[in-house]
């Protein structure tokens, strides 16, 4: 019998209560592990974002368009802009699906000449794209927003405009695939053109924004400030940034709430401490007799102490490994798979970090250990006389 032996078999002197601890401990564990996936996913974005990308936009606000001259400054004739290698301009167009509209997908008018050669971490078939940019009705679609409607290559599909009122036809001439975690694979991209001269004369000629590679990443900053000197002294002004810095100004709208995530996640964990040391005290209390018979057989109040934080530590490890288990199908393959099915947009990429996976269950045993400190400081300090008196 050894005092690693001894701590097992003390977790198996109320079974149920063991079981139920452990369960508690790995759903703890599930709701760390989703909420923290939940902010990584979230801000995946942001750390996959192109290094040699810039994006320019209204200097007031994203919303607000650019008059489609200002693009020419930048591919017109390449390389007007020192640095700039290639660019392409988009526009928002906010079309929904015309009965599943609760469904939101990014749809977005683009320039077909060149948005691939700035964004090729979106794959497309050659003759597909080839097809695409011959057809001005065509659409080009992410997988993941293929498989959420079921639309398939060479589907009519009709939406309904939000932005740009009406009804909106479009032919799927292909369908890209995502080679990096930060794309948002459930993008709806359409021709620019179509949109313009579909629209009335006094909104057309405007664009979103444009954004632009650059021959150096190191000189992202200069080229940026550069852009926006050259419409200084336009009608409308500009305001250029990195890739990342565009994404974490979408981010900071919603800072507040994934603070309140990660504080609710802290919380979480700190709840299970303070069950699983009720637990460890509970079963401390109900072993006093047992404590201080081992006490008169010789076993020094170190020993003691050891056989409740290895209880603590073992129950920890169990309940740590259980909500793991169990997180990998629930939050990565069930939960996961739909958000970037559905909200692809704001979750491109849901899996579980290696690095939650190894903090939840550190936590799982550290906080175990903590919490079965004071009981096991309570069992040390056992006088042998008085604990042998206790029964029950």
């Amino acid at each position: 019998m050894t005092l690693t032996s001894l701590s097992i078999k003390n977790i198996g002197h109320n079974w149920l209560r063991t079981i139920l601890t452990v369960v508690g401990t790995a759903i703890a564990i599930l709701s760390f592990v989703l909420i923290r996936t939940t902010l990584s996913a979230w801000e995946a974005g942001v750390d996959n974002a192109a290094q040699d990308r810039l994006s320019t936009i209204h200097r007031v606000t994203f919303v607000m368009p650019l008059p489609k001259r200002y693009f020419d400054e930048f591919n017109g004739a390449r390389g007007r802009i020192d640095g700039v290698d290639v660019a392409t301009f988009v526009n928002w167009v906010g079309h929904k699906h015309p009965v599943r509209e609760t469904e939101f997908f990014a749809t977005l008018a683009v320039d077909t000449a060149t948005y691939f050669d700035v964004y090729p971490e979106m794959s497309v078939a050659p003759d597909r794209l080839a097809a695409w940019k011959e057809n001005r009705q065509g659409a080009i679609i992410g997988e993941a927003l293929a498989k959420q409607f079921g639309w398939s290559l060479g589907d009519e599909v009709t939406l309904l405009g939000t932005i740009y009122p009406g009804v909106w036809k479009y032919r799927i001439e292909g369908i890209y695939v995502a080679t990096k975690k930060s794309v948002d694979r459930a993008q709806f991209l359409t021709h620019w053109s179509y949109l313009n001269d579909s629209l009335p004369e006094g909104q057309r000629d405007m664009i979103g924004w444009v954004a632009s590679t650059v021959t150096d990443a190191s000189r992202a900053a200069d080229i940026s400030a550069a852009i926006d000197t050259k419409f200084d002294d336009q009608d409308v002004q500009t305001r250029t940034m990195s890739e990342k810095a565009l994404t974490m100004e979408f981010l900071g709208g919603a800072s507040a709430i994934l603070g309140a995530l990660d504080i609710v996640s802290l919380v979480i964990m700190g709840i299970m401490m303070l069950i699983l040391g009720n637990t460890i005290a509970m079963g401390v209390r109900e072993r006093t007799h047992e404590y201080g018979v081992l006490l008169a057989l010789g076993f020094r109040p170190k020993h003691i102490a050891t056989f409740v934080v290895g209880e603590g530590l073992t129950i920890g490890l169990l309940g740590g490994g259980l909500g793991l288990l169990i997180s990998y199908p629930l939050v990565e393959q069930g939960m996961g798979r739909w958000l970037e099915e559905n909200m692809g947009a704001y979750f491109p990429y849901f899996s579980i970090p290696t690095s939650v996976a190894a903090l939840a269950l550190g936590m799982a045993v550290v906080l175990a250990g903590v919490a079965a400190l004071v009981p096991a400081y309570s069992a040390s300090k056992l006088d042998v006389i008085t604990a042998l008196r206790r029964i029950g």
